[in-house]
């Protein structure tokens, strides 16, 4: 079985989304596990935007990336460019994976827009995590 690690700044948001996706479509093939660089505590509007795409992410914690120093990875997919070029050092041989997802978090506006920008980022990553899974963790 795989772990992978997904990173973010806060492990509010972006990382909290994209867990649940590769738990999703990952299924039993490995572990996931989501971490920040802080801990920002995991965004209501993430887990009611999950929850309209038909998956639960209430039960998911925010995690600080220390807590996983111990954990063989496969892979390390960071899901921000702060993240990327912020975190401390973190030994792994994993595959290094990235890309920079718009931060949800930080949209201005109506109610409305603000979560028309939760929707965009969580398409955005469920079309990323789907063609990792599919590339990567073939059954």
């Amino acid at each position: 079985m795989k772990n992978i690690l997904v990173l973010c700044t806060g492990n509010s948001c972006r990382s909290q989304l994209a867990e649940g996706y590769l738990k999703y479509y990952a299924q039993n093939r490995a572990k996931i596990y989501s971490a920040g660089i802080e801990v920002h505590g995991v965004n209501p509007k993430a887990i009611k935007i999950m929850a309209e795409d038909g998956i639960d992410i209430s039960d998911q914690t925010s995690n600080n990336i220390e807590e996983y120093f111990n954990i063989s990875f496969d892979y390390v997919i960071t899901v921000c460019d702060h993240a990327k070029e912020f975190c401390p050092y973190f030994p792994t041989n994993a595959i290094k994976l990235h890309r920079n997802f718009p931060d949800p978090a930080k949209a201005i506006g109506t109610e409305v827009e603000i979560m028309l920008h939760f929707r965009n980022t969580r398409d955005l990553i469920k079309s990323y995590i789907k063609d990792f899974v599919n590339e990567n963790l073939k059954r």
